[in-house]
């Protein structure tokens, strides 16, 4: 029982004619420059033609092709803008959408997972899903006792999809790399592998959801929707209405942007210290900005919703407390105790030795939102970033293939810089220096009494 394309052949199939579709647009594009079109005409059309393929297959595949796609839509700001441009609307489509399954499937699901009678459990039940993403889609219903609740329904396959896409993708990973330059595209795939029988677990996502909802029950800034009740391959929380955060992206005001960002960074540090969990899936469709009431209802007053928490990371002790002291440290300029950390921690292996000043050089320019009073992200300092890094003639770069990631900083590295990502695309200006003074351990001086 499976409308999800998910026939290994088929599956492969569509991805294995990605690169070979690359491959042709490349040589469709030197056609046209002997026809004698302009080198800058033809390299947009070939990265509008590609975005579109790109993701068009990611979308209507779903599972791990689609969860790919969503990992990389955080990343387009890094993107040089004549590159970008043609990728964005194509990659934002994946943040908060994709082709929905029948409505036999739907049925079918709900029937296997809450019994023949699973419609008296709900007053009502839209069997137009709401949102759909990569494991499964959401439908808006009302709960028997007059809630309104989000309903997640797993696509059939969703986890033999997942496998299969990411085995696949794996094998032309490096022909994906220049589309996020200065990102290494392999591990993020593996990483991704790692997580699936997790995510897969809604068991597991519910626990994180109903942690994160007790403890944030009353906060004044952040939102999680409660759980109500879950089954094998269904979840149902409370409903949560807002601005998806990728609507505060194309045409938010500036207000609500900097309020976006500022509650984005506060979430993803206090998540951690006060739950024991990082929330590890940060592209856009996973947030809402919520306006607020009375007295609060300009942009200071609004609330960050967050949804979706199939991948997180188990942070028993919050963050660990050497990134914040690796932090202190690099901003006051202690390039030997910082090197000395990152050797300890694993950053810098044994059998590699680096210039300490080298190595903090080229930390700075990547922390100094962490040292300003507030930090203007935007995707001109993305780009520079990424540019800087990509560079195979840069110093940065021959030092950054010397470094080393350890395993258990792989989610917490990918997580730090997909929220990067979404504060450069909200061009939010962010007081981070607070944020991380309150919640990231080690990063304020200890008190000497």
């Amino acid at each position: 029982m499976s409308d999800l394309p998910r026939k290994a052949v088929t599956r492969t199939a569509k991805l294995a004619a990605l690169p070979l579709g690359f491959a042709g647009r490349a040589t469709w594009g030197l056609g046209k420059r002997i026809g004698g079109r302009s080198a800058e005409l033809v390299a947009r059309e070939l990265q509008q033609r590609t975005a579109e393929q790109l993701f068009k297959v990611l979308g209507e595949l779903k599972g791990g092709a689609m969860k790919f796609g969503q990992a990389l839509s955080v990343f387009e700001s890094a993107l040089p803008e004549e590159v970008a441009g043609p990728y964005r609307a194509a990659l934002t489509k994946l943040q908060d959408a994709a082709p929905p399954m029948p409505t036999r499937t739907v049925h079918a699901v709900l029937e296997e997972g809450l019994g023949a009678e699973w419609r008296e459990l709900f007053l009502e039940f839209e069997d137009k899903p709401a949102a759909a993403a990569s494991i499964g889609q959401v439908h808006r219903a009302v709960w028997h006792d007059g809630r309104e609740v989000a309903v997640k329904v797993q696509y059939p396959g969703a986890g033999e999809a997942l496998l299969s896409d990411l085995t696949q993708l794996s094998r032309f990973a490096r022909l994906l790399g220049p589309l996020v330059p200065g990102m290494d595209i392999k591990p993020l795939i593996a990483e991704m592998r790692d997580r699936v029988s997790e995510e897969l677990d809604y068991a597991l996502e519910a626990e994180a959801q109903r942690i994160h909802a007790e403890e944030f029950a009353d906060d004044p800034d952040v939102v999680v929707p409660a759980v109500v009740h879950r089954a094998e391959q269904i979840l149902v929380t409370e409903w949560m209405d807002g601005v998806p955060l990728a609507e505060v992206i194309a045409d938010g005001t500036e207000a609500q942007r900097d309020r976006a960002g500022q509650l984005l960074a506060r979430f993803l540090f206090s998540g951690p210290a006060r739950t024991g969990l990082l929330h590890a899936d940060p592209h856009p469709g996973n947030f809402r900005l919520l306006p607020g009431a009375g007295d609060d209802e300009g942009p200071e007053g609004w609330r960050l919703g967050v949804l979706d928490f199939g991948t997180v990371d188990r942070l028993p002790g919050g963050l660990p407390e050497t990134i914040g002291i690796c932090l202190r440290m690099a901003v006051t300029g202690e390039a030997e105790t910082v090197y000395e950390l990152l050797c300890a921690e694993g950053f810098v292996k044994e059998s590699v030795a680096l210039d300490p000043d080298a190595v903090l050089e080229y930390l700075l320019p990547i922390i100094e939102p962490a040292e300003a009073e507030a930090f203007a992200f935007s995707r001109g300092w993305m780009r520079t970033q990424a540019a800087r890094i990509a560079d195979p003639r840069s110093p940065a770069h021959q030092l950054g293939k010397r470094l080393n990631l350890p395993p258990s900083y792989l989610l917490i590295h990918r997580v730090t810089l997909s929220t990067i990502g979404v504060l450069c695309q909200l061009n939010a200006t962010v007081r981070l220096r607070d944020e991380l003074a309150e919640w990231l351990p080690g990063f304020e001086e200890p008190d000497p009494a």
